[in-house]
């Protein structure tokens, strides 16, 4: 039964990285609707202990179809996920209906979550019977989820695409039936696990034909696709045009102008730039256009390696030439770690993805304008890009790009906004070009050759009414600035997106509700709310119990995505790491469980173990305290550090379902499914809305702050 835990712990994990990161390219990169697949699975994973309490005495053999179904479902989930958009009728580049996407995520999240959750009530049911405890079956699953996720990140690492990471996951659960029936010779369930390991062992090794024909169900004119640590890479060419998506999100298209309109809109309003750093972009031409006006040097810097170097390979002559010129250098890193250790500039172009998730949102913080602006020479400027209806500013992107426009003003003296449906801005020290003479002026001089950008555009981009309404709107409305604490942009960037599906949803303004939630009288309700819900689940033992495991799962849950969203916003390789990160999180776990559960088999006296109890609960309110002072101080910002922290927060957790599944139990069996599955529940809660609803709207310090007294008020529970 231990390497049956093992593997549960180890196919959760792996299977939820694999089906998420399918889930991600499905709806086209869209991080929200990710962090709901990931609630949808805590969800069902604890619906599935749940039904497992009904079977009282499961067998060997019971256990051993379950991991062979579980492998089976797994793959037909991947193809059904890939499927998805022709199965429903979709429209090639057009989201799906929200109700579709839900279904999908749903259907696809559902038999493999329920699976997850009756193998583990089953194991340890079987477990338990042989006089162990489910402390240590929680923390043996633990173990095999620390190892699903070192694999998860070593099989990134290595380049393994996410279909063959499938495969991987797939073979354990299907072999793992011959080490539970090794007793039983003659048992069908063994022939079928040899059979389909065999079959799959064939499936794995024609992987990237696999991968190949089913992205050509959604890309008919594939020309080649890759995995990367930041999301899958495709390439199509129709005729001349070539294509390239990120998670089926369009990048660029070689015929289009964007490049054109943004690199030059930037590069006019400077005398003479002789030092220019790309953050990004390149190989959609911000390289090839700014090489027009033949500076000393241009420094790129790419995030995606493997794009970059699928990409290349397809791009117009002129565009891969241009990222071979003796003046360009290409860099492999992080931007905003690359900032850090660079030289100055006369420009700076951020030509990275628009704010609508975590990992992009990082680029429009006050923060990274700081970083931008120390590293600017006098005269220098700053250039990013914003997208937006042309005409017509909805509630929400009005506050998105007031949050930005704030931000930058607080950094910048100097701030233009040229209005389109991609907004150019620009920011400087010095004075900036706010009439068209100036820069159209040097357009001619310069001799510059262009598709789109001319002096008449100029005239009429800087003399509009469009140019004077917005700066207006601008400089009339309020909305907090965008910050790496308090990422407000990223919540309006989550109403943008529920708005294609809701349109009524573009009329609400959340400034009013936010005034109502931070209200002294409201905070003050929920907190006695809370106190006065804890003091009555005392009077029902098994619910309290429940009410402190779900409670420590939340807020864990809340700690870690915390601590995980602070690394992405100061190591921006969140992707990359992210199997470390939650290897931490998994030893914690372990440690925990089994620690607790030594200290309490040793200790006899009931007041002490109630001590133990008290003592983890002020454990947290500590962590709560020491993560909110490194993230309000910008310190401890490494992956040693933060995977310490995770640690500590995975210890707590399952350090209070060891001490709630011992304490006052005798039946060890009939507290597997309640516990389990309000550990569960408690996460989903912990996910959905600390990621959703309190980091965006209240930030990290507040949250932590909630944190806190959550944990403080836990105490009437021991």
């Amino acid at each position: 039964m231990k390497i049956s835990l093992i593997v549960i712990g180890l196919i959760s994990i792996l299977g939820q990285v694999v089906l998420l990161r399918e889930l991600n390219v499905s709806f086209f990169g869209v991080e929200l609707f990710y962090l709901l697949a990931l609630g949808i699975w805590l969800f069902w994973t604890a619906v599935g202990a749940i039904i497992g309490r009904r079977f009282h005495s499961p067998s060997l053999k019971q256990i051993a179809a379950l991991f062979i179904i579980f492998g089976i479902t797994l793959l037909l989930d991947i193809v059904f996920i890939r499927a998805s958009r022709l199965l429903f009728g979709g429209i090639p580049g057009a989201y799906l209906t929200f109700v579709q996407q839900l279904t999908i995520a749903t259907i696809s999240i559902l038999p493999v979550g329920l699976l997850s959750g009756l193998l583990f009530q089953w194991t340890a049911r079987v477990y338990v019977t042989t006089g162990k405890t489910l402390a240590l079956a929680y923390a043996i699953e633990s173990a095999g989820g620390l190892i699903g996720g070192l694999f998860s990140t070593l099989f990134i690492m290595w380049g393994l695409r996410n279909l063959s990471i499938m495969f991987l996951c797939v073979l354990c659960s299907v072999v793992t039936p011959l080490i539970v029936l090794r007793e039983t010779r003659k048992s069908y369930l063994r022939w079928t696990a040899i059979i389909l390991t065999c079959f799959f062992l064939v499936l794995l090794w024609n992987t990237s034909y696999l991968d190949q024909r089913m992205t050509m169900w959604n890309h008919p004119h594939l020309l080649e696709t890759d995995d990367s640590p930041y999301g899958r890479i495709t390439v199509t060419g129709l005729n001349n045009q070539i294509s390239v998506f990120e998670n089926d999100a369009l990048s660029l298209e070689s015929e289009g102008t964007d490049a054109e309109y943004f690199c030059h809109l930037v590069a006019l309003q400077h005398s003479h730039p002789q030092d220019v750093l790309i953050l990004g972009g390149g190989i959609e031409g911000l390289v090839r256009e700014i090489a027009k006006y033949k500076p000393r040097r241009i420094d790129y810097v790419e995030l995606n390696q493997v794009m970059l170097n699928l990409a290349t390979k397809y791009l117009p002559d002129n565009t891969r030439k241009s990222l071979s010129e003796p003046n360009v250098h290409i860099v492999y890193a992080d931007p905003r770690q690359y900032l850090k250790k660079s030289v100055t500039y006369d420009i700076i172009l951020v030509g990275m993805p628009q704010p609508a998730s975590g990992q992009a949102n990082r680029f429009y913080t006050r923060e990274f304008f700081q970083q931008c602006s120390a590293k600017l020479n006098p005269g220098g400027i700053l250039g990013f890009r914003l997208r937006t209806a042309e005409n017509l500013w909805t509630i929400p992107l009005t506050l998105r790009n007031v949050s930005i426009y704030s931000a930058l003003q607080s950094v910048f003296p100097e701030v233009l906004f040229l209005p389109g449906i991609t907004n150019v801005v620009t920011a400087s020290h010095s004075p900036l070009p706010h009439r068209p003479e100036i820069m159209s002026h040097r357009l001619h001089n310069r001799k510059i050759v262009t598709r789109l950008i001319s002096t008449n555009y100029i005239k009429y981009l800087l003399t509009n009414d469009r140019y004077f309404k917005i700066r207006d709107l601008l400089a009339g409305k309020k909305a907090p600035s965008n910050t790496d604490i308090r990422p407000i942009c990223y919540q309006y960037s989550f109403i943008i997106w529920l708005s294609n599906f809701f349109p009524r949803a573009a009329l609400v303004d959340l400034s009013p509700i936010m005034d109502k939630i931070l209200s002294k009288s409201l905070l003050s309700f929920l907190c006695i709310s809370i106190f006065i819900i804890f003091l009555l689940s005392r009077l029902r033992p098994t619910f309290r119990r429940m009410m402190l495991v779900a409670t420590a799962g939340f807020i864990g849950m809340v700690l870690e995505t915390i601590l995980l969203l602070y690394y992405q916003i100061k190591q921006g390789v969140l992707y990359q790491d992210i199997g470390l990160l939650m290897m931490s999180f998994m030893a914690g776990l372990a440690l925990g469980a089994i620690i607790i559960k030594r200290i309490m088999v040793q200790t006899d006296n009931p007041k002490i173990l109630r001590w133990y109890g008290i003592t983890l609960l002020i454990g947290f309110c500590l962590l709560c305290a020491f993560t909110g002072i490194i993230i309000n101080m910008s310190i401890l910002t490494g992956l040693v550090q933060i995977s310490c922290l995770l640690a500590a927060t995975g210890f707590l957790v399952a350090g209070i379902f060891a001490y709630v599944s011992l304490h006052e139990i005798e039946d060890q069996s009939k507290i597997i499914s309640p516990l389990y599955s309000a550990d569960l529940i408690g996460g989903c809660f912990g996910s959905l809305l600390g990621s959703l609803i309190f980091i965006p709207l209240v930030g990290m310090d507040i949250t932590l702050s909630g944190m806190l007294l959550l944990a403080f008020f836990s105490i009437l529970l021991v």
